[in-house]
């Protein structure tokens, strides 16, 4: 299986796909979101979901998503459709870097996807390219609550501590208006809720010829999660305002 496939099943029960409650996602729309009339951009967006919410929140939001996995974009489309969204969603196949735009927006999202622009401050300088003056930036990304091993840093990644990553991004020219830490729970729901799903697809489908390989993954990624990173990572949403404008 590659790594969409997997993606795709392990998110079923948790389709905003970070380590976010339902409550905490629409907090973060609601501080993200500042005008009935907001025009969305969501840079990664996956299946769309994030979109598919913001879009919820009034009746008079625009909203364009752009991400190189079509299969992910016909999930965005065809969700949208059952939500009767359609008529109000873009989606824009192609590598969000190098996505350009004749109208800017008021909400640039980015959330769980730093990875594909090189990290926080490269995403950041992604989403001020597409941002209308007195925009808002929601980014979410990881950082260490604890010192983390080498192991675990070689694992997810060279996160900063969460002070240390707020100083480098009020000294990237942003001023935060809000911002959540996910919670111990939501951080634990949302690894039992991928390698759950995972591994209940691969017990569903014994005769399926990646049946062996999926559980293989559900309990390795289990027992990484639970031996290597569960007490040192964590995750922060940010609401963001350009601090000169």
């Amino acid at each position: 299986m590659n790594s969409e496939q997997i993606s795709r099943i392990a998110h079923v029960d948790h389709p905003i796909k970070s380590p976010l409650d339902d409550d905490s996602v629409r907090q973060l729309l609601d501080r993200g979101i500042s005008r009935a009339d907001a025009r969305v951009l969501d840079l990664g967006c996956g299946g769309g979901e994030w979109l598919l919410r913001a879009l919820s929140t009034g009746p008079r939001v625009r909203a364009e998503g752009v991400d190189i996995s079509e299969e992910a974009l016909a999930q965005a489309r065809e969700a949208a459709s059952s939500r009767n969204l359609q008529e109000r969603l873009v989606l824009h196949q192609r590598s969000a870097a190098d996505f350009t735009s004749p109208h800017p927006f008021d909400l640039v999202l980015s959330v769980g996807a730093a990875h594909a622009f090189g990290g926080l401050l490269p995403t950041l300088a992604a989403a001020r390219k597409h941002l209308a003056p007195g925009g808002r930036v929601l980014v979410g990304d990881g950082f260490w609550e604890k010192e983390p091993s080498r192991e675990a840093v070689e694992m997810l990644g060279d996160f900063a501590d969460l002070a240390t990553t707020l100083d480098r991004v009020a000294a990237d020219g942003w001023t935060p208006v809000h911002g959540h830490v996910s919670t111990r729970r939501e951080l634990d729901d949302y690894e039992w809720a991928c390698w759950g799903s995972l591994a209940s697809w691969a017990l569903d489908h014994r005769d399926h010829p990646d049946s062996s390989e999926a559980l293989v993954t559900a309990a390795t990624r289990r027992s990484e999660w639970l031996r290597v990173y569960r007490d040192t990572w964590g995750f922060v949403c940010l609401v963001l305002r350009r601090t000169s404008d």
